[in-house]
């Protein structure tokens, strides 16, 4: 199968399935968001949305979070990776959001990484879900099965993520995120892809090679068996 044709079923079947697939972080606006992913990092939603409600009844708005210190952050997101390092990120970014962005969480990825705690992915994921930008956030989810597809063949994020962006309608690549982490989550997880459950093996190098490999050993199986 043309690499063209593998998106273009890949496509097909996810706008009939999942039309409207978003990100499953709990949140109300621009501002939650941005902290809600910033908390994100190495962490599952499921986590973080168990420790964002207290975090914005406390702290509703920019303002209200840059007027605090990390040390009263932490208290908060203690339970989250990496919290001490996060509780620093998040007031840096609340206070340079209000003091270079007027409180508004900007559309411009270049203006996004330029708050701590931002980087790449996190920047692509605003724009993407926010602003409904043609970004592509690869985390492992992306990263694993767009390869495993057969959809990229990048060795790094950064290369997975401009092969995605070149191939996918542009109309696509902002939902096509949802998609792929989606798919990763719940389907064709890390160790032991539910490949049985899959509804789109016909499309996937990995379960093609793999069903390749089986066919090879059960013919030699039965090869063997003969003699």
């Amino acid at each position: 199968m043309l690499k063209k044709e593998r998106y273009r079923h890949f496509v097909s079947h996810f706008s009939a399935k999942q039309p409207n697939a978003e990100t499953e972080l709990n949140y109300n606006n621009p501002f939650q968001l941005l902290v809600a992913v910033i908390l994100s990092a190495q962490c599952t939603d499921k986590r973080i949305n168990q420790v964002t409600p207290a975090l914005f009844q406390r702290f509703p708005t920019p303002e209200s979070l840059a007027e605090t210190t990390p040390d009263i952050v932490f208290d908060y997101i203690r339970s989250v990776s990496y919290p001490n390092n996060k509780a620093k990120h998040l007031v840096g970014m609340a206070k340079m959001l209000v003091d270079d962005f007027s409180s508004e969480v900007p559309s411009d990825i270049d203006q996004l990484q330029k708050m701590p705690g931002v980087g790449r992915k996190t920047a692509n994921v605003i724009a993407s879900v926010i602003y409904s930008a043609p970004t592509m956030a690869v985390d492992t989810h992306v990263f694993r099965v767009a390869n495993r597809i057969g959809l990229t063949t990048g060795k790094t994020p950064l290369a997975v993520e401009k092969e995605l962006v070149k191939n996918l309608p542009e109309h696509t690549i902002h939902i096509a995120h949802h998609w792929l982490i989606l798919h990763g989550r719940y389907v064709c997880v890390a160790r032991s892809p539910k490949c049985s459950i899959c509804e789109i093996t016909h499309i996937c190098k990995y379960f093609q090679k793999n069903e390749k490999i089986t066919k090879i050993f059960s013919e030699i199986g039965l090869g063997l068996k003969k003699n």
